[in-house]
Parts: structure tokens; sequence; C-alpha cells
């Protein structure tokens, strides 16, 4: 009997995950051994059932998709990771792509698409939904991107990026870190590299330059 691939399922919505679950199981060469509603539980699964593929939402708590793909990629190199998300924004395709990921589809695709995509991994490829590459390709040929911008998202990490976000969104340090499930101190940690890398000396600089550059909403 043919070795079915096995796959881990992380979605924060049951709905969601039962009709993944329904649709990869249709195949018969395929068999769900693991779902997860949060980032964490995910990566923990990953690690106790070895699965080949992970397909996983991009938002959710505890643990967002794109730190689980590097997490998972970190502790189990060889499994693949399709992510499947509702984000069509380049900055979330690049910093999925970079995290590790080896499709990015859009929830909106369909199952042939979806199985397409996973078959596709599975042989080794990438695939990225052909409603977003178009435009990713596109706006970097016509050089869309500020410059300044991307070399300072390049020189944040992903989690100073999170704690920026939230400082800009006026919450305290406490806040900051039951919300990320941080420290304090981890919190004033990044805080401060946060002031050195942009080169500012307060929150009120922080802030306006992150509205400046985009790396937070006004």
């Amino acid at each position: 009997m043919e070795k079915k691939v096995r796959v881990v399922i992380a979605d924060d919505h049951t709905i969601i995950r039962d009709g993944l679950r329904s649709l990869i199981s249709s195949a018969k060469d395929f068999e769900v051994v693991g779902e997860a509603e949060d980032g964490r539980r995910a990566v923990e699964s990953v690690e106790k059932l070895k699965p080949a593929l992970v397909l996983t939402d991009l938002s959710m708590p505890k643990m967002d998709g794109i730190d689980l793909i590097e997490a998972v990629k970190k502790r189990s190199p060889q499994t693949k990771v399709v992510a499947l998300t509702v984000h069509r924004g380049e900055q979330y395709i690049l910093a999925t792509l970079k995290a590790g990921a080896d499709a990015y589809v859009l929830k909106d695709a369909s199952y042939g698409e979806l199985m397409m995509a996973i078959r596709s991994v599975l042989k080794g490829k990438h695939y990225i939904s052909p409603e977003i590459s178009g435009n990713l390709i596109e706006g970097y040929l016509e050089g869309r991107k500020d410059q300044k911008e991307l070399l300072i998202r390049e020189l944040l990490t992903r989690r100073e990026r999170e704690v920026l976000k939230l400082i800009a969104e006026g919450s305290t340090n406490q806040e900051i870190a039951d919300t990320l499930y941080i420290s304090i101190h981890t919190v004033e940690t990044h805080r401060h590299h946060l002031m050195d890398k942009l080169e500012v000396h307060n929150t009120a600089a922080l802030i306006a330059l992150a509205i400046e550059k985009g790396l937070v909403s006004k």
C-alpha cells in the first residue's frame, strides 16, 4: 500500500479546519494527521507528528503564521509549508516567502488550485497564486517600492515591527507584553533597539517615523 502524505492544518477557525480536512482527506494519497488552532500548537504538532506538509493561515493567536513557518523550517527543514491566507499585500507575501514558505495561496482559490500548489511543493517546486504573483512582479518592474522604506523594513525584525505597531497604537509596555506573550523587560529591549535602529530618541519621534515610512497605519 502506498504511503500517504501526512498533513497538519493550522487555522484558528474551526469551520476552516473542518473544510480543509475534508478537502485534503478526499485525495486518496493524503491524510490529515493533526490540527492546531494557534501557531504554538502547530509547531508542537509538527515536532510530534513529523508531517510531510503543513497548511497554515497567517493570522493566528499566540504565534502568527510567519513565525510558525520560521519555527517549522528550523525544526523540520524537510517539511513543506503552504501558506493559505486572505492577505494580498506585498509585505505579507515577501515576509512569508522569506520565512521559508514553499507556497502562497489565497483563501479564495479553488480546490484544484490548492491541490496543485500542494503537489507542486511536494515535488520541490514553489507556488504563488497567479492573482498576486503578477502584481508582485509588476510592482518591482515599475519601481513602485520606495527603496529607503524597504531598507528600513529589512532593518527591523518581525518582532520589532510587531512591537512598533503596538507602540503606535498606544499600547503600554505591559499591554504589549501580554499581547505578544513576552516579558516587560523584553518589550523595553525591543523599544530600545527600535530607537537605535531608526535613529530617534523618543516614542513620539519613533511613531512619527513609522507612520511616515508606512511601517504602521495612521
